[in-house]
């Protein structure tokens, strides 16, 4: 069967396993411009129009190029209503929203925002205003942010590790935040708590952190997307809140496949593809997707062995190119330097529940799965990265399966949810 790899895909011949492939059941995708148009003329609340007046210095914040969402689509119909209020488009500053990714290049953002690029500037989380502050811990925001008249944003509700579904809040207080609420949202205290789960947004504690800070930091309006294998399954606009609230309803419904608890698998294989193959710091979500989401398919540790060797693991192989080796952002780079310089899986996570710089939360929780999992990555171009920071490289997916196991196939990783056969 074919699998992602980078902007294709990748033959893999499974006749010497025992194969299950999971492929959610999706849903009917929507014409992005058509649906884009409809949300913004019938939002959660009242129309951008109806929020703008001709005098605001208006911000609207993007997802960076991590998320594959139509941002030139969904940029375009805020200009639009911007427009119709009166804003000139010399009053409107595009802001992507890195976090603590790298910056966007000039070529980069031509593709992804098209005729509206020379609006756009990359966040620099050092460059930040704060604005108040939840539960103690300061928000500050993107100087042109917190500056603005009005807050806008784009994004796309899909799973989640710790929000459940991204999108709302998180755009802004997340993309374009510093790493005083970065560092707070995926430290080790939050992400530790119960609720903190993948597809989960009721009762979430990171999820309701967003959005109180959300109040103080924006978006007042948002536009997001939602995905299925079959493409954007729907779009909805206005107050951050319900439109998460909406389209994760929606993305439940398209992305969950149920495990039966008798069920499991001594590997599952997870897709990932481009953009989120592009390093190896984005390309493990579909890991941690598999092993810590509602229902882990995988068969728990064997007991180690009377010889005193550990017994067998279940193990997680990710076909990813990652042309930029583990990533080239502020988080990715600390990423890479606590799972290189680490021994093991079982000391890297102790030392780590300690605390550890914003980004770095990444390699917490690979370490949570490579206490009980081994996790490989096949098809790379940097197979030296993948072996310093714990995990094993194969040149192909078959290369790093053993004949005659069970093996579940996740061909989407990152827009599958495993949840418990109900």
């Amino acid at each position: 069967m074919d699998l992602p790899l980078g902007d294709g895909t990748v033959s893999v011949s499974l006749d010497a396993v025992d194969a299950t492939v999971a492929r959610a059941p999706g849903g009917d995708a929507v014409d992005v411009p058509a649906a884009a148009r409809k949300a913004l003329a019938d939002p959660h609340g009242p129309r951008l129009r109806e929020r703008a007046t001709p005098d605001d210095d208006v911000a609207i914040v993007v997802t960076d190029g991590t998320r594959a969402v139509p941002t030139d689509v969904l940029l375009a119909g805020l200009l639009d209503d911007l427009d119709a209020a009166g804003v000139a488009r010399e009053q409107v500053t595009v802001v992507v929203g890195l976090g603590l990714h790298r910056p966007m290049t000039d070529a980069e953002l031509e593709e992804m925002l098209g005729a509206h690029a020379d609006l756009a500037a990359n966040h620099d989380p050092d460059d930040v205003v704060a604005v108040g502050e939840v539960d103690g811990v300061p928000i500050e925001l993107a100087r042109t942010v917190a500056n603005a008249d009005l807050v806008a944003a784009t994004g796309v509700v899909e799973p989640h590790q710790y929000a459940g579904f991204s999108g709302g809040a998180k755009t802004v207080v997340v993309g374009a935040g510093s790493e005083s609420q970065i560092g707070y949202t995926h430290g080790p205290d939050l992400l530790a708590r119960d609720g903190v789960r993948l597809g989960r947004v009721e009762n979430n504690p990171f999820r309701e952190f967003l959005d109180r800070a959300g109040d103080l930091a924006g978006p007042d309006f948002c536009v997001n997307v939602t995905k299925g294998p079959q493409g954007v399954l729907g779009v909805a606009a206005g107050d951050p809140r319900a439109v998460v609230r909406d389209l994760a309803a929606t993305a439940r419904d398209a992305l969950s496949v149920p495990i039966p608890d008798d069920e499991t698998y001594d590997a599952v294989v997870a897709g990932v593809g481009a953009p989120k193959d592009a390093n190896l710091y984005q390309a493990t979500r579909a890991a941690t997707y598999v092993a810590l989401g509602d229902r882990n398919p995988l068969a728990a540790p064997a007991a180690d062995a009377d010889d005193g060797s550990a017994g067998a693991r279940g193990r997680i192989l990710v076909p990813a190119e990652l042309p930029e080796g583990a990533g080239e952002g502020t988080g990715e780079r600390r990423f890479h330097d606590w799972l290189s310089n680490a021994t093991d899986a079982d000391s890297l996570y102790r030392e780590m529940r300690d605390g550890y710089e914003p980004g770095a939360q990444r390699a917490f929780v690979v370490a949570r799965v490579l206490r009980d999992h081994d996790v490989h990555v096949t098809n790379s171009q940097h197979p030296d990265v993948v072996d310093d920071c714990l995990m094993h490289a194969a040149d192909s997916v078959e290369d790093a399966l053993d004949p005659g196991t069970d093996v579940l196939v996740v061909p989407d990783a990152l827009n599958t949810l495993l949840v418990p056969e109900r």
